[in-house]
């Protein structure tokens, strides 16, 4: 795989306080996460709250070291990088479009500002490269002076996205960009995101708990628990055989127009696992069906199963079909 950026054993830890008198935990968010993204894909990251998503994000965009192993953009390890070099070429789009945003600045002034900080061109310039892109991610040049708290939360958006485009970045990673936003506007803004990853060449890294979301925008896809892959494979693959127990759960946990069906049972309980406190082996055995004796006492590896690669012990090195 001639990868644009990818990640080799990547972790990151957290010194987390365990109680009153008691010593200090280790939490590891991102536990060996060896993923890769060739030009002009989708690589979608989907998993349940604290399976560690946001923070792999955050480390893809430099803004949290990574406590062990590497990121390579193009070849290049990113902790040699320059840290406005690799802002240039890497942009965040997050959750939350107005607390990313400052309400006290102008639309213009907003997504000009990573042209400040570079210092490119004149001040005019940057103005009216920020209202050009304005305009392309749906904007008239009327908005220009309005301030954030004078937009609705899918125009606040936009003006996110044109800010992380403002530089012509290669990769844009996108973290839970629309679940902040009503379902109508959730579908624009979807759409504009296509739509300006063939007008700019663009490749996406999209955080995402939605399935239908990443389904709709993904072109690959990486289901994490509890700081690790689990499974990763085309998007069309996943959806339409599932290899990973967990994965399979994910995709029965969707929710259906058919209100005769009710409130789908994914069979993995009511209770969330304790990432202070994780299980041996497998983690997800505690709650895995199909676990049997040793899912207990060896962690699986991410190894390939046909087009897919599984960490799972049902599949062995040479397994080909789902068992």
């Amino acid at each position: 795989m001639n990868a644009l950026i990818r990640t080799e054993g990547l972790q990151r830890s957290f010194s987390v306080n365990a109680g009153l008198f008691r010593p200090r935990r280790l939490l590891h968010a991102v536990n060996g996460v060896d993923i890769g993204v060739e030009r002009g894909d989708v690589l979608g990251i989907v998993g349940e709250s604290g399976c560690g998503k946001s923070t792999l994000a955050r480390m893809l965009l430099g803004l949290t070291p990574p406590t062990a192993g590497s990121i390579f953009l193009e070849g290049q390890d990113v902790a040699t990088m320059d840290r406005r070099a690799l802002a240039r070429r890497v942009q965040p789009v997050f959750q939350d479009p107005y607390s990313s945003l400052n309400p006290r600045r102008t639309v213009a002034s907003i997504v000009a500002f990573p042209l400040d900080v570079h210092e490119i061109g004149t001040r005019a310039q940057r103005r009216t490269q920020a209202i050009d892109m304005l305009e392309r991610v749906g904007l008239p040049a009327r908005y220009a002076d309005l301030t954030p708290g004078q937009l609705s939360g899918g125009q606040r958006q936009r003006v996110a996205i044109a800010r992380a485009l403002v530089m012509k970045p290669e990769i844009v990673v996108c973290d839970e960009p629309t679940s902040a936003l009503d379902v109508s506007v959730q579908a624009q803004i979807l759409n504009l995101l296509l739509d300006l990853r063939q007008e700019f060449k663009l490749t996406y890294v999209f955080i995402s708990h939605n399935l239908a979301v990443v389904e709709h925008i993904a072109t690959k896809l990486a289901v994490m628990y509890l700081g690790r892959v689990v499974e990763f494979t085309d998007t069309r693959t996943l959806f339409a055989r599932p290899r990973h127990p967990y994965t399979q759960a994910l995709l029965a946990s969707v929710l259906t127009p058919d209100t005769t069906l009710g409130i789908p049972d994914t069979g993995l309980g009511l209770a969330f696992p304790d990432p202070l406190h994780p299980p041996s082996g497998c983690a997800f055995h505690p709650r895995c069906p199909r676990r049997f004796a040793g899912c207990d006492r060896e962690l699986p590896p991410l190894r390939a199963s046909g087009d897919a690669q599984v960490a799972c012990h049902l599949f062995s090195p040479q397994e080909t079909t789902t068992p």
